[in-house]
């Protein structure tokens, strides 16, 4: 055994045939189900709480942009009380209801180091450290024989690097640290992203009476939240069961140009790939408005593109103009961490192991 790991919770452990790195809903959801069929298992959660992308990383103002029918785990449905889009806070408290009813109790502080999978034994070795706690750096190795990863795609903050940024002045935060725009009220905000986040950033940053400018430096898919009271993505999940994707794609699009008119002369332009194909080749999700876009009409958010420099108190775009400003929201996503502790050959393709990636 190797010099670190503690052999008492190993002992107890190594018959567990499942287990479950990071505890969103993902991760409840597999849980809860492994639980209800009998399976014993361990969920190993890095951070200190349930839900801590929602509890640690969003903004005060954030909802759920779809119904909460289609947000719901198994077995557990929302409080009928709740709206249709219930906010950050409602839905973080379901969650540790979910917890609760499932008796779910994870690992907490305890980070993946690496897992790996024995072919001799047909077994995984899954090395943790432990971050706080009566042995803060103790190292332990679970052994199971299925191994579920539930880390999401929203692991890391990517935060691109700009020339000069390390000379300006004011504030840089990036989307996962930003609360409110209470704190930027009448100050001058360069938002870096025109995805849901950059562009609900810059919609709270309005209604604080911040005066925003969002980087839109590709092209980017904005939907309605709804059609005729209808939710979108009901209505594309509906149409999914008669028609192709490229034909629900240009349905989608008709519909966004009769609610919201030509959006390229805001200098939002469309991609050439429909918005469903776009998130099936590429990932990229297409914007759901709820009122960013009206502002971008009004002059309340101004539409800007690519940065080439920053300096003290202003930025230089790509197209030669020159902005003042006073703080900086990085609104540039996320990424995964899998890759860097998850030990197989082909991330993509190992059929012949228990396991499955759960987005």
């Amino acid at each position: 055994m190797p010099e670190g790991v503690n052999r008492g919770p190993l002992d107890v452990k190594e018959d567990a045939s499942g287990g479950a790195d990071a505890q969103g809903p993902s991760g409840l959801a597999v849980g809860a189900c492994l639980r209800n069929q009998g399976v014993p298992l361990i969920i190993l959660e890095r951070a200190n709480c349930i839900a801590s992308l929602w509890q640690n990383r969003t903004y005060d103002r954030l909802k759920l942009h779809l119904p909460k029918k289609f947000c719901q785990l198994p077995n557990f449905p929302f409080p009928e009380d709740f709206p249709e889009y219930p906010t950050k806070y409602q839905f973080i408290a379901y969650l540790e209801s979910y917890a609760k009813h499932f008796d779910i109790n994870p690992h907490f502080n305890e980070t993946v180091m690496s897992a790996k999978y024995d072919q001799t034994f047909g077994l995984w070795r899954v090395k943790t450290i432990s971050s706080s706690g009566s042995n803060p750096g103790g190292q332990v190795e679970y052994i199971c024989r299925s191994l579920v990863v539930a880390t999401g795609e929203n692991a890391e903050q990517v935060s691109p690097e700009f020339e000069g940024l390390e000379d300006f002045d004011g504030n840089v935060t990036h989307a996962g640290d930003y609360k409110s725009g209470a704190s930027y009220r009448g100050k001058r905000v360069l938002v870096v992203g025109c995805g849901n986040s950059g562009m609900e950033v810059s919609l709270d940053l309005c209604n604080h009476n911040a005066k925003p400018s969002m980087v839109v430096r590709s092209s980017v898919h904005v939907l309605p939240r709804e059609v005729f009271g209808i939710s979108t993505f009901q209505l594309a999940a509906l149409m999914m069961k008669w028609f192709p994707i490229w034909l629900i794609d240009k349905i989608l699009l008709i519909f966004a140009r009769l609610i919201f008119g030509n959006v390229e002369k805001y200098g939002l332009k469309r991609p050439s790939l429909g918005p469903l194909e776009l998130k099936n080749t590429l990932g990229k999700t297409p914007v759901l408005d709820i009122g960013a876009l009206k502002r971008i009409r009004s002059g309340d958010i101004k539409v800007v593109p690519g940065i080439k420099r920053i300096s003290r108190g202003r930025v230089e775009l790509v197209n030669g103009e020159i902005h003042e400003i006073d703080s900086v929201v990085l609104a540039t996503g996320y990424r995964s961490n899998v890759p860097s502790w998850l030990k197989v050959s082909n991330f993509f393709s190992f059929d012949h192991f228990q396991l499955q990636y759960i987005y």
